[in-house]
């Protein structure tokens, strides 16, 4: 594989899995604070994240779950540019929700998503360019509540597709969670893998390493050096510690911090090629959260 395959493919795992993870299936509400300073600069990533769903029960344990998610992030730009970035300092990421999910068995589940986006600056009337269809299915077999079972666990295997990745075919997802005891648990998968230490029930540490970012269209292109930019994105590889607390079964406040060891925030042409790099340094990383959870 040369380097612009790999490239695409970390692109697909940071964009597609994120917005696509099962957590968004059982989230019925989210608030979400990320910050990321640039390295020595005074440019910082900041979004603000909110995420609603609805589930309606069709029958037993069939549920049509419908929500929306809402995604504000704000780039200050205060290095020298050679271009305005005065047109970049917030981008809009809108998405709807609509997913199915049913069981088949005592443990296995199936669900179904598909996600309408607009991902966009949103300086002018929103077009096709700025609308995008993401969406995925997944099995899922849950023993995690089975009390004959010595090592609960859950295993997930999908398929998502985005089309902000311009990869026309779906990819596969897979994630593994086992409860080892009562203090130690462990989950594997993209985008985030972690080992969980439970202090108790209510507050538990974890050290986590995970994938996030965007894409974006820009509705006014920037031209650099000759060359248009349509769009901007942001690719992140994190590692670090993270702290849950539990205020009841369902609500959970959530604080995860650590150093990024990939970041990549680029602005692309339409084909989705390299026009210039806003930033490609490491940096701090910080997501702080309450989420409500079924």
């Amino acid at each position: 594989m040369n380097l612009k395959t790999y490239r695409v493919l970390f692109i697909v795992l940071a964009l597609c899995f994120s917005q696509l993870g099962l957590a968004q299936l059982t989230d019925l509400a989210r608030l979400e604070y990320s910050f990321i300073p640039k390295s020595k600069s005074g440019d910082q990533y900041t979004r603000l994240r909110a995420l609603v769903n609805y589930p309606i029960e069709l029958k037993k344990d069939n549920y049509l779950v419908i929500g929306g998610e809402y995604n504000r992030v704000i780039l200050n730009l205060e290095d020298n540019y050679p271009f305005d970035n005065s047109q970049l300092e917030t981008i809009n990421i809108i998405d709807l929700n609509i997913a199915y999910t049913f069981k088949t068995s005592e443990f296995w589940r199936f669900g179904a998503k598909i996600n309408p986006r607009i991902a966009s600056t949103l300086n002018e009337t929103i077009t096709m360019d700025d609308l995008f269809l993401n969406g995925g299915v997944y099995a899922i077999n849950d023993r995690t509540d089975d009390e004959t079972a010595e090592k609960p666990y859950r295993l997930i295997l999908g398929l998502t597709y985005n089309s902000t990745t311009g990869i026309p075919y779906p990819l596969p997802f897979v994630s593994y969670f086992r409860r080892l005891n009562d203090n130690w648990s462990y989950n594997l998968g993209v985008p985030k893998s972690n080992a969980k230490y439970f202090f108790n029930e209510e507050n538990i540490v974890q050290a986590f390493v995970g994938l996030d970012g965007y894409f974006a269209h820009l509705q006014r292109p920037i031209i650099i050096n000759g060359k248009q930019a349509d769009h901007v994105s942001l690719s992140v590889a994190v590692g670090g510690l993270g702290y849950e607390h539990y205020f009841t079964k369902h609500l959970v406040l959530y604080v995860y911090s650590g150093y990024t060891f990939r970041l990549n925030n680029i602005l692309r042409n339409e084909d989705k090629d390299e026009v210039y790099k806003l930033d490609d340094r490491n940096a701090f990383y910080l997501r702080t959260g309450l989420k409500f959870k079924l």
